[in-house]
């Protein structure tokens, strides 16, 4: 392994047991009826634990979406053809009279004041220049994950490693909360195949439609997974990733670890990114008191996923565009979780009869 992924593995430590501590004795303390704010007390309470402190202050919101390209896209395991992912690319840089960027993510980033950064991480087409697009491609493209790895070893550690540096640009331009994202044609496929083999599950219990294939994709989208599993028996994490995985995945992975080493919150969106999240808690299981679900997706293999990470979603919306679009969604419930923490007043400061 490469010595900056085993430092950066190495450095991923567990959420501040104190300060959780102390935040659920605040919690049981705020001017309101015990459980009375739902969920969101124990997203405070885990954000806590996050950024170490019982009045958690989260602040800034960045997508990082990562695109990538896929070789098994060629066995037509998609309702679009692969030429849609540089197409979405430029999308998500274009210049609209609303802002920067014309996807789904930047508008409903623009509403929440999140920053959206782009990286091609193996995207199958000559981009043009743009100073807003981050370049850590080592190749155009995965290979055909049914034949062969869909990258070497050093592809997957690159782009881990390029993931990681601009989640730590991210952060240094403030980001408190980190939502990695995803482009890449026919990446459901590699996400089902990495989520079956870190599960022990059949193809069939997580290989979903992804952006809504007809019975016979979805027959041909599931028989390409079970070639790629049947393919090789590896169960090493970072192996599994580089045999199926996607150049994207790799690098959202980079993303959380970071994240997480750097003690910021990450916030996940869907089936594609609990791929990563697998690989990456596989590896370095504290990553996992990092992670925040957004959505339960529309993919099958989703809620599988999160019975895994032993996580539980904010909520069920259908969603299954990927880009981070839940993950930007879900960031104002945490922002407001953080400040029922910080800003309300317990009962004894308030003056309330009722506190215990």
């Amino acid at each position: 392994m490469h010595p900056e992924l085993t430092a950066l593995i190495g450095s991923v430590q567990s959420a501040d047991a104190a300060a959780m501590s102390r935040a659920s004795e605040r919690q049981s303390q705020l001017t309101k009826p015990a459980g009375a704010l739902g969920d969101l007390e124990e997203l405070a309470v885990r954000l806590a634990g996050v950024f170490g402190t019982e009045r958690p202050h989260p602040r800034g919101v960045a997508v990082l979406v990562a695109a990538g390209d896929h070789g098994v896209a060629a066995g037509g395991v998609s309702a679009y053809p692969p030429e849609v992912t540089p197409a979405m690319v430029a999308n998500f840089l274009a210049d609209t009279p609303a802002g920067p960027g014309g996807a789904a993510v930047n508008a409903i980033a623009r509403t929440v004041g999140a920053r959206v950064y782009v990286m091609d991480a193996g995207v199958n087409a000559e981009l043009p220049d743009h100073p807003a697009l981050i370049r850590a491609s080592v190749r155009r493209g995965t290979r055909d994950l049914r034949l062969e790895p869909a990258m070497t070893v050093q592809e997957t550690e690159s782009l881990i490693l390029a993931g990681a540096a601009l989640a730590r640009r991210a952060i240094e331009n403030g980001a408190d909360l980190i939502v990695p994202g995803e482009m890449g044609i026919g990446n459901t496929t590699p996400a089902a195949a990495l989520t079956a083999r870190l599960l022990n599950l059949d193809a069939a219990e997580v290989t979903g439609r992804g952006t809504g294939v007809d019975d016979v994709t979805l027959a041909r989208k599931l028989g390409a997974v079970r070639e790629a599993l049947a393919r090789t028996d590896t169960t090493d994490p970072l192996t599994v990733l580089a045999e199926f995985g996607g150049f994207e995945i790799a690098a959202m992975m980079g993303m959380m670890l970071q994240a997480a080493a750097l003690r910021r919150a990450v916030v996940l969106d869907g089936f594609v990114e609990g791929s990563a999240a697998l690989v990456g808690v596989s590896l370095a299981p504290a990553l996992r008191d990092f992670l925040f679900p957004a959505g339960e997706c529309a993919e099958i293999g989703h809620a599988a996923q999160l019975s895994a990470l032993g996580l539980k979603p904010m909520f069920r919306l259908g969603l299954r565009l990927g880009e981070g679009t839940g993950g930007v969604l879900a960031a104002p419930l945490l922002l407001a979780a953080a400040a029922t923490l910080r800003e309300m007043r317990t009962f004894e400061e308030a003056g309330v009869p009722g506190g215990g």
